[in-house]
């Protein structure tokens, strides 16, 4: 699911050294207080927010992909009831359907109201800016009315229109919602509103990390097995079979539960902690997040370290607290304790195992009750039938409940709704959580029913009757101007509302790329034209590969997904070469002279049964050998006697293979390693420092070296994708750093695409050995960012 914000902004630094998602915090701030999620200032429900940037010029954008439901186009802005032309009805609906996880579709809609008319562009400065909307855009709707299409399409960043106005107030209103029906299918698959969750029995992640921890849990000075070392210059170092761990303190979490979250961002690890008292009261004990320097970068590191015989699934729980990938090999228990510093009372911090199965694991992916994700529907809503909410109703949602006169006036109570929602910051983050069933304000079906209540004596127009006594029947004849549902085709009846800003910001964290969203970033034309029909089905083999080796590495922001992608692209030819092929030619004493691709090499090793090579009748010189193009052009050298390749086969036998192209047979063995095919005790390690190695004497080396018998599973679609992702980040740890120092967005200037492009060749370095092809990995990833940023 690629998502952005309505308006997005370039070059935007880290505020926080823990704000994962800097963009979705600067555009959250243009969040006014006139419009606040989801209560208006007369108490009715307000089902979306006003944003408005501090630059008036900056478009308002599509945040996904998607097909439109309805829009207006306004010629001329209307009267808002002052006399002037100070209002916007102009509007674009949208439906998005996308996916969140393998089997896991979600559909819902996104609408921008007041978008500017199309008069107002030439005041503004902006009249170029109408050519860059959807055609569909440029022109109004004839006499203000609602137009729509499903075969209209947009995508995600395209430019609806600029911020317009209602009452004079600069902004646009802005809402997430979903159908019953679709709310339904992908939320009763999550764990929101559970309230005793368990770990879920599925497979679903993303995002940030939870964990409940009981109560009577013990917290250890350090972990167990951790012994102490005497440093060459003084002082003590405490390590568990290589890895150092500080010193904490001994103790236990009493009769009190916590809530622990843990994320990672650009390397480090951050967590924070919340203690649960008995009665349910829930109290931050870290005032700012824990911060662990360096931890995910030294995941490889530690996972080879603590898991030894299977640093795979230890590198899934230092990372998501459980093993997510299928037929784990670490063995039940001690075998997989996962130690992790967390905060357990004021000032006490220690380490705890959260391996075991009291302890629930969950993600953003479950909409956890305990991180203030609440269903509000018909059982504990705190709106009456007319719409208006009741202040104490709402306080007793969110655990504030505040004294109350019990004689006070409805339009006390307004007053008071107004300042205890816009003056307290830790209310409104409560709000944003929030998930309503409520009736859109758009629908002018039951107007009268519904704001009837607004013209009561101690009403917000009731009030008004001596000063604007025909203020309601405004409010109403200018409403319906606005309102326009019965043009969508969408049902009556009440939806599922989100906070937008959260629903987007919560939802980028997952990271899963679609078929849709795949095809833009690996599309037709990147394929020769004899490959292009190929293309479909390649896509379709590797699509869920790959994103579960996105998820498994970390590599799901933008920028890190960018390079992977663009990597990748070159290194496995846009997926159609998963393992090397090799040539027909002329061998002769300088090396192997190609005239045409060997067929032979490009038949698909899962289908042989063998790797290719392993029957006499396969044998090809081209991978000893060195490696000339039908023009005379050299290609490579030999892979004979390099990367651990000591048996007559092995250049052959250990040919690339797989996403990042795994190459050579040590290479082969570190993969095999850490998935817990091979143990350290089969063979002799550095095989390669043998003396009759350097002098190219098989028979005479006394170090054994690591016995593989079907180095073909690294071309299977399972392994392909994951050993790429493992080559990037545990065979190659500094490329991350080097990627995190990147922009998520393409750079435009010179000095910016320098600066891009010099980090593209320190990737490119690190994973080829060489500068092969750089310009056209760093084309291959600006073209992956423009589509991921």
């Amino acid at each position: 699911m690629i998502i952005s914000p309505p308006f997005l902004l370039a070059g935007v630094t880290d505020n926080a050294a823990s704000d994962d998602d800097p963009l979705m915090t600067a555009v959250s701030a243009f969040e006014l207080a006139h419009g606040v999620y989801p209560i208006a200032f007369d108490r009715r429900w307000h089902t979306g927010v006003h944003l408005m940037p501090d630059n008036k010029g900056d478009p308002v954008r599509a945040v996904a992909d998607g097909e439109v439901v309805a829009y207006r186009v306004s010629q001329k802005a209307i009267d808002g009831g002052a006399g002037t032309l100070d209002s916007n009805p102009g509007f674009v609906l949208l439906k998005h359907h996308t996916d969140t996880g393998d089997g896991r579709s979600i559909t819902f809609y996104s609408l921008y109201m007041h978008l500017l008319d199309l008069d107002s562009y030439g005041a503004a400065g902006a009249a170029s800016m109408v050519q860059a909307l959807p055609k569909f855009l440029q022109k109004a709707t004839p006499d203000d009315g609602v137009a729509g299409s499903s075969t209209l399409k947009v995508h995600r960043k395209d430019v609806l229109g600029l911020p317009g106005a209602c009452h004079g107030q600069r902004h646009i209103h802005f809402e997430i919602f979903m159908l019953p029906a679709d709310f339904n299918t992908y939320f009763g698959g999550t764990k929101l509103d559970d309230k005793k969750p368990t770990t879920p029995g599925s497979t679903d992640y993303w995002g940030h990390s939870y964990f409940v921890i009981p109560p009577g849990q013990t917290f250890k000075k350090l972990p167990d097995g951790a012994t102490s070392h005497h440093k060459p210059h003084g002082g003590i170092v405490y390590t568990l079979n290589g890895v150092e761990f500080v010193p904490l303190v001994d103790g236990t979490n009493d009769g009190n539960a916590l809530h622990v979250e843990t994320w990672f961002y650009k390397g480090d690890k951050f967590t924070s902690v919340w203690i649960i008292s008995p009665d349910g009261t829930k109290t931050l004990l870290t005032s700012q997040p824990a911060r662990e320097q360096g931890y995910e970068y030294d995941l490889y590191h530690r996972a080879k370290s603590l898991y030894p015989s299977c640093p795979s699934d230890g590198y899934e729980l230092l990372r998501f607290g459980r093993i997510l990938s299928p037929q784990p090999r670490l063995a039940v228990g001690a075998g997989r304790a996962t130690w992790m510093r967390v905060m357990f009372a004021a000032g006490k911090e220690g380490y705890v195992d959260v391996s075991p199965d009291s302890v629930v694991k969950l993600s953003d992916a479950d909409f956890p009750l305990f991180m203030g994700w609440e269903k509000i529907s018909e059982g504990n809503t705190p709106y009456s039938d007319d719409g208006i909410c009741d202040i104490d109703k709402l306080q007793k949602i969110l655990g504030v409940v505040q004294p109350k006169s019990p004689d006070a006036k409805e339009y006390e109570d307004e007053d008071a709704l107004s300042d205890y929602v816009k003056g307290n910051d830790s209310v409104r983050a409560k709000l944003r959580k929030l998930v309503c069933e409520a009736p859109t304000e758009w629908n002018k079906t039951h107007n009268s029913a519904r704001y009837a209540r607004l013209n009561e004596p101690d009403g917000f127009y009731g009030r008004q009757q001596q000063t604007n006594p025909g203020g309601y029947g405004d409010f109403l004849a200018l409403l319906e101007k606005f309102q326009f549902w019965d043009k969508t085709g969408l049902p009556d009846g009440n939806l599922w509302f989100f906070h937008p800003m959260q629903f987007i910001r919560t939802f980028r964290g997952c990271g899963w790329l679609s078929m849709k969203e795949f095809e833009q970033i690996y599309s037709d034309s990147r394929y020769s034209r004899h490959k292009r029909s190929q293309a479909p089905q390649l896509r379709s083999t590797y699509l869920v590969p790959l994103n579960l080796a996105v998820r498994k590495y970390g590599l799901t922001s933008p920028v890190r997904l960018a390079h992977f992608l663009g990597q990748g692209a070159v290194e496995s030819g846009w997926l159609a070469s998963m393992q090397e092929t090799s040539m027909l030619g002329q061998l002769d004493a300088i090396g192997f002279h190609g005239t045409a691709e060997n067929p032979a090499s490009t038949v698909a090793e899962s289908g042989l049964g063998h790797w290719y090579g392993a029957t006499p009748a396969e044998d090809d010189a081209w991978f000893r050998s060195k490696k000339y193009n039908s023009h005379g052009g050299y290609i490579t050298g030999s892979y004979d006697w390099k990367l651990g390749n000591c048996d007559f086969e092995d250049a052959q036998k250990f040919r690339g293979r797989g996403f990042k192209q795994l190459t050579g047979r040590s290479n082969y063995a570190d993969y095999w390693l850490f998935r817990g095919w091979l143990s350290e005790t089969d063979f002799t390690k550095n095989w390669w420092d043998d003396p009759a190695y350097h002098a190219r004497h098989r028979s005479s080396m006394t170090r054994k070296p690591a016995e593989i018998d079907s180095p073909q599973k690294v071309a299977l679609p399972e392994n392909c994708i994951d050993s790429g992702g493992f080559y990037l980040r545990c065979e190659r740890p500094a490329v991350a750093k080097a990627i995190d120092a990147d922009n998520a967005e393409s750079a435009t200037s010179d000095s910016g695409k320098r600066a891009e492009f010099a980090i593209s060749q320190s990737v490119t370095r690190a994973i080829n050995g060489a500068l092969l092809a750089d310009r056209d990995r760093w084309e291959d990833t600006r073209v992956a960012k423009d589509i991921l940023s």
